[in-house]
């Protein structure tokens, strides 16, 4: 009886075993719903692209913005469509020399930076093509896009004056030519002649005046430091605050963006800093861009417009702008209250792209004069 009982059990694990072998062999046949994704055709698995026709759908963005807001539109935008972005950072200068290396085989879809010179220069060597779309086109006025529409801007900021509210009334300001005059010796505070804002601002200037007067403004500049130019524009705030100088020359966004600070000493300074808008009677203030280029050998071209129209739309330009504090290129977006306050203003009438063009003389003129 006991023997008959073993044969029995035996026979038993025996009929286990070839059920549980078939089932293994179903799966390792695709048998099983969730098996494993293939290689795309065109060979974009190390980064995870993928073309239109995939269930992983993708979008891969070289960009040299390193604000916090892109990433957060990015997964909106990854929400509201099911396209993943994938990000690959870096200086705008690398990214364009990275594009050009890389040739067909890039796997880029989109180039984003700052400055118009920069997106002109990108154009220039090649790396983008026409962005094709209705939408894109309906959404970005005429003057925030290359006129044959190889990059459409995301968001514009203005390099203006700030004042420290104790020491300065906004009636004793006017221009940034001013800025040179005897008033303001020992009392003007502004980033060195290395930051790509402080150059394309007098490559504007050369537009606009000419060499001749664009080199006397920077000399004027350097003779009213309060100090050697040093740190970034929040640090012209804060030595503003310390007393080191009454005057700055700042981006606006970084006066929104500390207001809203979690640092506690950020807040304060921007509380105690004003913000002026030169030239309102003369050429404007001065406005730069940060702006989309559809890379010339995209292979997400789809997803690459649908992406930059989400960006562009009121929707995205509602999110960009509550923020980072730039300001809109969509005139139906919902800006903050600050940018409210401060309201309209008149604007310095040029093409982006010649601030990329008038580069190289103005470092030569920052060089010469002593601007550190």
């Amino acid at each position: 009886m006991r023997k008959q009982y073993a044969i029995a059990v035996s026979i038993l694990l025996m009929a286990i075993a070839l059920v549980v072998s078939g089932c293994g062999a179903n799966n390792a046949a695709g048998g099983n719903e969730s098996k494993p994704t293939t290689e795309a055709a065109d060979g974009n698995k190390k980064s995870g692209a993928g073309n239109a026709g995939d269930n992983n759908q993708v979008v891969n963005v070289y960009t040299a913005r390193h604000y916090d807001i892109d990433s957060q539109l990015f997964d909106a935008f990854t929400k509201k469509t099911g396209i993943k972005v994938n990000e690959v950072k870096g200086t705008a200068e690398e990214l364009v020399e990275r594009l050009k290396r890389e040739g067909e085989g890039s796997e880029a879809d989109l180039f984003i930076t700052v400055d118009g010179g920069v997106l002109n220069y990108a154009k220039e060597n090649a790396v983008l093509q026409p962005v094709q779309s209705d939408a894109i086109i309906n959404n970005v006025p005429a003057e925030l896009r290359d006129k044959e529409n190889y990059w459409v801007g995301m968001a514009t900021r203005a390099r203006v004056i700030v004042y420290a509210k104790d020491r300065v009334t906004p009636d004793q300001l006017t221009t940034y030519e001013d800025l040179t005059s005897e008033k303001w010796k020992g009392k003007l505070l502004v980033r060195s002649s290395s930051s790509l804002y402080n150059q394309s601002l007098l490559a504007s200037f050369i537009e606009l005046n000419g060499e001749q007067k664009a080199e006397e403004w920077a000399k004027g500049v350097v003779t009213n430091l309060s100090r050697d130019p040093d740190g970034g524009d929040r640090d012209q705030a804060k030595a503003i605050a310390a007393g080191v100088g009454d005057v700055a020359i700042m981006n606006t966004y970084y006066v929104g963006q500390m207001l809203v600070s979690k640092d506690a000493e950020e807040v304060k300074v921007a509380e105690q800093i004003g913000v002026f808008f030169p030239n309102q009677d003369t050429t404007g203030a001065h406005v730069n861009i940060s702006g989309i280029g559809l890379t010339a050998h995209a292979k997400n071209k789809d997803n690459a417009l649908k992406l930059i129209e989400f960006i562009t739309s009121t929707e995205g330009q509602t999110m960009l702008t509550n923020g980072s504090f730039e300001f809109p290129v969509n005139a139906a977006a919902e800006k903050p209250e600050l940018l409210k306050q401060w309201g309209d203003f008149k604007t310095q009438t040029i093409d982006f792209a010649k601030l990329g063009e008038h580069n190289k003389k103005a470092t030569e003129l920052m060089n010469k004069v002593g601007w550190k």
